[in-house]
């Protein structure tokens, strides 16, 4: 066997196993992997061991739809490579996929990236989609302010987003590092010490449970804590007492798997999906692009994004 892929074997432990050789059928393709990028929101959950074993996989995602997060598990799902055999024979694309050398997809599971995209910018394309849907959940925001908690990979998406939507935007991010990358694109970013209040929207998207929890302060009478983040098993405490209730306030998730049902006579997966590849373009992805490890280095690629090493903002394997 010639194929390797990545396992989660214990909370943080992962090994580097060989499989079974892909072998397509007469109308898959075989894509051999040149980048996968490594999610520090879902990701980084399964390696710390944060995630209900009896959770269930993404559905809409046929490479990762079977079993839970049981040990030993694959996961992951931003792989691009170059496809080998089949109908897109020779073209990059970016595929929902766990973490290994080689792999099998239908034609229809594929992103095509455009022609002059980095595919290391391509690993970004799950993010971009993400953010992408924030900002759809968030509904119009023109000349309102709003808070978005976090300036991770996609607090910062999400932001970049808002402000083309014509939002006036405040970042809240602890580290000065991410608050400086933040103002070098455009988005005004404050400590937690400075955020504003009274306002319509927050979209909390920093995975920390209190971030929330401060974040309903901020808000303005029926103001919306919009969710982003997915905590996992941390506990979420809520001051759901008095300021809660006399504000009439709301939270809401969101979720990228889905198209929420206001939405869906004007929006479909396809239609996103196609949005968000010419995204890919538009938006200055290369600043976020910070930290690649060597494939073989991927229980050192998870290690630094646990432990938050300086800089690292998203990191993807080469192969």
């Amino acid at each position: 066997m010639t194929t390797h892929a990545l396992w989660f074997t214990a909370p943080r432990e992962i090994e580097i196993r060989p499989v079974p050789d892909p072998v397509p059928g007469p109308d898959d393709l075989l894509v051999r992997t040149v980048y996968s990028g490594i999610s520090a929101g879902t990701e980084l959950l399964a390696y710390r061991g944060e995630l209900d074993p009896s959770t269930e996989r993404d559905e809409t995602l046929s490479a990762l739809a079977d079993g839970g997060f049981d040990y030993p598990f694959q996961y992951g799902y931003s792989c691009v490579g170059v496809v080998e055999t089949g109908s897109l024979e020779g073209r990059t694309v970016f595929a929902f996929h766990p973490h290994q050398t080689r792999f099998v997809a239908a034609p229809d599971d594929v992103v095509v990236i455009p022609d002059g995209v980095d595919p290391r910018i391509a690993t970004l394309f799950p993010l971009v989609e993400t953010a992408l849907q924030l900002t759809l959940d968030a509904g119009p925001v023109l000349e309102d302010t709003v808070v978005v908690t976090g300036l991770g990979a996609i607090g910062l998406l999400t932001s970049l987003l808002l402000v083309r939507a014509g939002a006036s935007v405040v970042a809240v991010e602890p580290e000065s590092s991410r608050r400086e990358r933040a103002l070098e694109l455009g988005v005004r970013a404050v400590s937690p010490d400075d955020a504003p209040g009274d306002v319509p929207l927050l979209i909390e998207t920093s995975g920390a449970p209190r971030a929330l929890a401060d974040g309903l302060s901020l808000l303005a009478h029926e103001g919306t804590a919009l969710v982003g983040s997915w905590y996992g098993t941390k506990p979420v405490p809520l001051p759901l007492g008095e300021h809660f209730h006399r504000r009439r306030l709301t939270i809401r998730s969101s979720q990228v798997s889905t198209i929420p049902y206001a939405a869906q006579g004007r929006w479909t997966n396809a239609r996103r999906r196609t949005t968000a590849r010419g995204l890919l373009s538009e938006l200055p992805l290369k600043s976020l692009a910070t930290t690649e490890f060597a494939f073989s280095d991927a229980a050192d690629a998870y290690a630094a994004i646990d432990r938050r090493d300086p800089g690292i903002l998203h990191t993807a394997l080469h192969y």
